[in-house]
């Protein structure tokens, strides 16, 4: 691990000595990607010097026990504790530092929700989980853009895909796929009773025009008139895209916008999308023998929380984590569950690599 950081750190002396270069910023490009690098590095640099500190300080005092003076003793060896104490900490977070990187964790991402089991009232949850999203990503200053909505009379959604935008959006959202599960009683229930309704959530990272190549032959485009409850425009123009990819059979739909060629743009993003996880899923595959870690499996058919009303307590099944804040949960305040799963999924890798 030593030679492997001490590699990492002269790396970043080459690009901060690239980045003094006067003639650097001709090339914008370059400069962009050193400065992203520059960017990832620096923290295991820097957890990497204070290790290198902690290692000297070991020593010194190591060479301080061996001293005439008994108190200097006593003091050398609190000092050695503190000094492998630090450096089993560091270790730590060094080990972390070094995992293979999600190559998606900077992407933008498309999340799907659709209502499942319960009807309406499966409807009425999925528009909350879009609430709670929405509210999550302004914490994280990320934008959000609605890309396709079907809405239900009383304002449920039975189905809506939305752009979440920022550095950072994939690590952040790539745990929310999965069944989520609500308990509680509905507003349209007289007798009081609590229900289970379910809804599904899909999170894709966005992928660029370059990473997949889409043939226009393959493409079935069909148009038609907007449905379900919306503005003045629904069923008035055929505006509403229907995309087909032919060899794959994944069809996406974008019925949110007046315009056919917003809606044909932002179809084309979904599909994109859908068509780079299927890539990624194929690999995962290939890769014989790895350990995938089932806090990030991405598996819409497995239940992964549950949303109890009556008892403010959400649980996320995949690392039996329970909070008893139901209600800043549903505001947007996602980070505790997120870094959880996150610390869940490192721990998973690091036990894969010492097998």
């Amino acid at each position: 691990m030593l030679e492997k950081l001490a590699a990492v750190e002269a790396r970043l002396l080459e690009i901060e000595e690239a980045l003094h270069q006067s003639d650097l910023y001709s090339d914008p490009q370059r400069a962009a990607a050193l400065l992203r690098e520059q960017k990832e590095l620096t923290p295991v640099v820097e957890t990497y010097r204070s290790y290198k500190a902690a290692m000297e300080d070991l020593e010194t005092a190591r060479e301080l026990l061996h001293d005439d003076d008994p108190d200097m003793r006593d003091l050398a060896f609190s000092e050695v504790e503190a000094a492998r104490g630090r450096m089993a900490d560091l270790e730590a977070q060094l080990r972390v530092l070094l995992l293979p990187r999600d190559a998606n964790d900077d992407k933008n991402v498309i999340v799907e929700i659709r209502g499942g089991v319960g009807g309406e009232e499966a409807a009425l949850f999925a528009a909350d989980l879009f609430r709670m999203y929405s509210m999550y990503a302004e914490r994280r200053r990320f934008s959000v853009e609605v890309m396709n909505l079907n809405e239900t009379e009383i304002g449920g959604i039975k189905e809506i895909s939305f752009l979440v935008e920022g550095r950072g959006a994939w690590a952040r959202f790539k745990y929310e796929s999965g069944a989520h599960r609500v308990q509680r009683v509905p507003a349209t229930e007289s007798a009081g009773r609590i229900h289970t309704s379910a809804v599904t959530v899909a999170v894709l990272p966005e992928a660029e025009e370059v990473e997949i190549e889409i043939n226009p032959a393959d493409l079935q485009i069909d148009t038609f008139r907007s449905g379900g409850a919306g503005g003045q425009h629904v069923n008035k123009t055929e505006s509403a895209i229907r995309i087909t990819h032919l060899p794959t059979g994944v069809v996406v739909e974008c019925q949110d916008e007046r315009s056919q060629y917003k809606n044909k743009d932002r179809a084309m993003k979904i599909l994109r999308s859908k068509l780079y996880e299927a890539k990624q899923a194929e690999l995962e595959k290939e890769r014989a023998g790895e350990r995938r870690s089932q806090v990030g499996s991405g598996d819409r058919s497995e239940r992964i929380r549950t949303y109890n009303y009556p008892q403010s307590r959400v649980t996320d099944h995949r690392i039996g984590l329970t909070l008893h804040k139901l209600d800043q949960i549903m505001d947007g305040d996602l980070d505790e569950l997120i870094d959880a799963l996150t610390a869940a999924d490192q721990a998973e890798k690091l036990r894969g690599q010492q097998m």
